[in-house]
C-alpha cells in the first residue's frame, strides 16, 4: 500500500527518475518553457520551484545544493544569475503548466507546456464610462 508515499513513479526507477528531472528542470531553465507528458510537468514543476526558491537565496551554501541536485554548471549558473533575479519580489507560483490540446503521437498521451512564469498572464480590466440615470423619464 502506498499511503503517505507523495509523487508519482512514471514508470521509471528512483535514478531515471531524477536523472529525468534533472534534464526537464535543466531544458525548463534554458529554453524557459518546454513541451511534456501532463503527469512529468507536474511533477518537475515541484523539483524546479523548489531550485527557483533556493536561488533567491543566493548563498555558497544555496549554490552547493543547487549543484548537487543539478549536477550542471551552467545551468546553475543561468539559475542564480538569470532566474532567480526575475522572481526577487515573488513569493511562490514561478512555473505554470499549460495543457495542450494536441495528444502525443504513437500512445496518445496528454502533453502540456512547462513554462516559467516571467509575465502576468491577467487581463486588463478596463472600467465602462459612467452611465447617467435621467430621472425625468417618462413611463
Amino acid at each position: 500500500m502506498r499511503h503517505l508515499r507523495r509523487g508519482r513513479q512514471l514508470g521509471r526507477n528512483q535514478d531515471h527518475r531524477i536523472a529525468l528531472f534533472r534534464n526537464l528542470t535543466r531544458a525548463l531553465f534554458t529554453h524557459r518553457r518546454i513541451i511534456t507528458g501532463l503527469e512529468k510537468a507536474k511533477e518537475v514543476r515541484i523539483f524546479a520551484e523548489k531550485l527557483i526558491t533556493l536561488a533567491k537565496k543566493d548563498t555558497l551554501h544555496s549554490r552547493r545544493l543547487a549543484l548537487s541536485r543539478l549536477r550542471d554548471k551552467e545551468a546553475v549558473e543561468l539559475l542564480f544569475k538569470e532566474i532567480a533575479p526575475l522572481f526577487a519580489n515573488r513569493a511562490g507560483g514561478y512555473t505554470r503548466v499549460l495543457k495542450r490540446e494536441e495528444r502525443r503521437l504513437g500512445d496518445g498521451g496528454q502533453t502540456a507546456f512547462l513554462e516559467l512564469v516571467l509575465e502576468s498572464r491577467t487581463k486588463e480590466v478596463s472600467t465602462a464610462a459612467p452611465v447617467i440615470i435621467d430621472a425625468d423619464v417618462k413611463k
